[in-house]
């Protein structure tokens, strides 16, 4: 186990697993990574240079050398505010078309790893606990139904006003799960020693106290 204590959660798209994991890591003043953020990086990197989206050796080139930074809340990249720029629904499907390129994800592994510094990190992502940080004391496998999935992200996308239906929101959340699930390397599952955390109807707070509730009982054991 590492000296580095790590809380990995894992689970699919859209269901929550960034905002739980930020609050926990905050709760426990720990360090937070989003895994997914390097990922909508690399799409964004890709799409201003003209890369295109299965170009494996090329993006992950472009992988191994982004010039990131996660400064105060704010994600750069470039020197440049990319913070809500890679949150835009197109990003979001470029990242999960680059995350099935096993030498995109090789490029990224280290650079995961390195964001465990003391006290401990909270970590979120498809593969955290089963590659990046598989010794983590603490995986949680955090989803929701699909559809609950889709409603919650319809919200947001309305609410920054973007133009979209919700079965389209819900057709992409399907097509991204049988991507994650199906890809050759670090494919989305849960694993046996992860606990299964299903916030279809959980508030963010039941979520964040069951994980932090779970935390204190294995720091305790």
């Amino acid at each position: 186990m590492s000296a580095i204590p790590v809380i990995a959660i894992d689970g699919p798209s859209a269901s929550g697993k960034g905002t739980v994991a930020a609050r926990v890591a905050a709760s426990l003043a720990w360090h937070y990574l989003d895994s997914g953020a390097l990922y909508r990086l690399t799409a964004l990197a890709a799409l201003q240079r003209g890369l295109a989206l299965d170009d494996e050796p090329a993006l992950a080139a472009l992988a191994a050398k982004l010039d990131v930074a996660f400064l105060e809340g704010m994600i750069l990249l470039d020197g440049e505010d990319a913070t809500e720029t890679i949150r835009a629904e197109a990003i979001g499907e470029g990242a999960s078309r680059v995350a099935v390129l096993p030498t995109v994800r090789t490029a990224l592994l280290q650079r995961q790893r390195d964001f465990a510094h003391a006290p401990g990190l909270v970590a979120d992502g498809r593969d955290m606990g089963s590659v990046v940080f598989p010794h983590a004391p603490l995986k949680i496998f955090l989803t929701a139904s699909a559809e609950e999935r889709a409603n919650r992200r319809y919200k947001q996308l309305i609410a920054k006003g973007e133009k979209i239906t919700l079965s389209q929101i819900l057709q992409d959340i399907e097509q991204r799960d049988a991507r994650d699930r199906a890809r050759s390397v670090a494919p989305l599952q849960q694993l046996p020693d992860a606990l299964l955390l299903d916030t279809t109807r959980l508030s963010i707070e039941q979520s964040v106290q069951f994980v932090l509730d779970h935390w204190r009982a294995v720091s305790a054991a």
